[in-house]
């Protein structure tokens, strides 16, 4: 990840130097840094590649004549897209010759994020890995439309097309990201009830119990980047699924948190964040289990990351 510290605004407390009177421009930016972070979040599933777009969009907007924008916020979130959709491509073709599956960049979250129902099924892992399914201009206008409530025009001018084409894009995006996301919305009491059900019978080796909450055609899939011993393709089908969650060794400890505005649980080996497991779920079963292990994907593990609509 490209090192910020120099180049943002916050880390240079909050001024361009020019006097003491207020930089309007880095006002702008830190009030919608928390927003820009999430809209590239969402549309490139990495935490480091956001950062990396913040950046790029401070540098971009400290050029900006502030007397011709209309919508500081509009013109921040079409800076931002636009780098995101740059390196969306890019990491595109990066992704192809990944260690086996790749899955998104975990974050810590806030109990905020959570209480925010479209916010956090729009960053779950399972939601991230349906929008990964889309072309990077589906993914954009998806987000910007969806997510965000942006309007055609405002999005049009983000991507770069005609109104006309962006409600297309949003159209087709909209029917092929709900053929594919998890059934409905599951409350968070349910979810709370599935993890420590699952918690309990990963910690006790009780296979039963984990049998009657995991779906007969669950679907485990571990990242481990090529730099940590995973799985190479998703192990499917409980049987499977089971007796590789059998396996965690017992020195392991276990501890559930809030990632991507879900609860999940942090596997930690000798006080070390060694894996972080997120779920699906649909009907009151698992039907999806996420075990990232990238060591390169856990650094935000140690600390909140706050998102924004």
């Amino acid at each position: 990840m490209a090192d910020t510290s120099s180049t943002t605004p916050e880390a240079r407390g909050g001024s361009t130097g020019r006097g003491d009177r207020p930089d309007t421009a880095t006002e702008a930016f830190v009030a919608h840094r928390n927003l820009l972070f999430t809209v590239a979040y969402e549309m490139l599933g990495s935490a480091a590649d956001a950062e990396d777009v913040l950046q790029e969009t401070w540098l971009r907007w400290t050029g900006v004549d502030l007397d011709t924008v209309r919508d500081q916020r509009a013109y921040l979130v079409r800076i931002a897209t636009r780098q995101a959709l740059d390196r969306l491509r890019t990491l595109g073709r990066r992704r192809e010759s990944y260690v086996g599956p790749w899955l998104p960049e975990p974050l810590l979250t806030a109990p905020d994020v959570a209480e925010d129902v479209e916010l956090a099924d729009s960053v779950s892992m399972a939601m991230l890995l349906v929008l990964e399914t889309l072309t990077p201009t589906e993914r954009a206008v998806f987000v910007l439309r969806e997510v965000f409530d942006l309007d055609y025009d405002e999005i049009a001018e983000a991507v770069d097309k005609s109104p006309a084409a962006v409600r297309q894009l949003a159209y087709r995006a909209r029917a092929h990201v709900a053929a594919r996301r998890p059934r409905g919305i599951v409350s968070a009491a349910e979810t709370r009830d599935v993890l420590e059900a699952f918690h309990r019978a990963i910690e006790t080796g009780d296979l039963q119990n984990l049998f009657d909450i995991l779906a007969p055609d669950v679907v485990l899939l571990t990242d481990g980047g090529g730099v940590v011993r995973a799985a190479l393709s998703p192990v499917v089908g409980a049987d499977l699924v089971a007796r590789v969650l059998g396996r965690i060794a017992a020195t392991t400890s276990l501890r559930p948190a809030q990632v991507n505005g879900h609860p999940a649980l942090i596997i930690q080996l000798e006080g070390k964040v060694d894996t972080i497991v997120a779920m699906r779920i649909d009907d009151g079963l698992i039907t999806g289990l996420y075990a990232v292990r990238n060591p390169e994907k856990l650094s935000r593990m140690q600390r909140e990351t706050a998102l924004r609509r």
